[in-house]
């Protein structure tokens, strides 16, 4: 069974996917982690992150593992190094781009093939799973989501405004819904949750509820 977990940075869906998957003993997906993982090896590689071409070619070197809270690019483990504020700044393009999404897309159905899983991301139960056996779509206020993810940054040790974060938040939010590849949509589908007002613990209560009424 897979069940998909959609939504805007900072609504809670990487924590609630986590935590869903182990309640339900499933396996966790972290597809956003997939694109940080081709945004570090196109700036290292010094490819142009605009250049489906250059981005197609930088692919096909590429051997991406995900094993349990790990993410691979052949053979090294780059899980930390995919979270600095470089990566964040220049994931915009590669999220972006067609080659991209399409071969992560596959990747991304090949590593659920024949596994109970838990994903998330922006176009999971849209795009990647239209046959998803359980949809949500999380979202959070604004000003909510932008103060949760400078909470995390400031316990990363970075050093970043509010402001900044939720100017940032902005751009990336409208990035996200106006791209005309895979934009950033509820699936008709999905069961959309708001967790602004409500504690981790609860989100993930009423997933698992949806969830095993469908195994049912």
């Amino acid at each position: 069974m897979i069940v998909t977990i959609d939504g805007p940075a900072g609504a809670g869906k990487s924590s609630a996917a986590k935590a869903l998957a182990r309640r339900l003993g499933f396996d966790f997906l972290d597809t956003g982690a997939m694109y940080r993982a081709v945004t570090l090896a196109g700036l290292r590689a010094g490819c142009d992150l605009n250049d489906p071409k250059a981005m197609e070619t930088l692919l096909a070197t590429m051997v991406l593992e995900m094993p349990a809270g790990k993410v691979l690019i052949n053979g090294e483990d780059i899980t930390s190094l995919i979270r600095t504020p470089e990566v964040t700044a220049a994931s915009g393009p590669v999220a972006s781009n067609p080659a991209v999404r399409k071969q992560l897309g596959m990747w991304q159905r090949a590593l659920a093939a024949g596994r109970n899983i838990v994903c998330e991301g922006r176009d999971q139960g849209t795009i990647v799973f239209p046959d998803a056996g359980c949809k949500f779509f999380l979202q959070a206020d604004p000003v909510e989501r932008a103060r949760r993810r400078h909470r995390e940054l400031l316990a990363r040790g970075e050093q970043v405004s509010l402001a900044e974060v939720r100017q940032a938040q902005e751009s990336r939010d409208r990035r996200d819904a106006d791209r005309h590849i895979a934009p950033m949509v509820p699936a008709k589908d999905a069961i959309i949750l708001d967790s602004t007002h409500f504690t981790l613990e609860q989100i993930v209560e009423r997933m698992e509820q949806e969830v095993r009424a469908r195994i049912k």
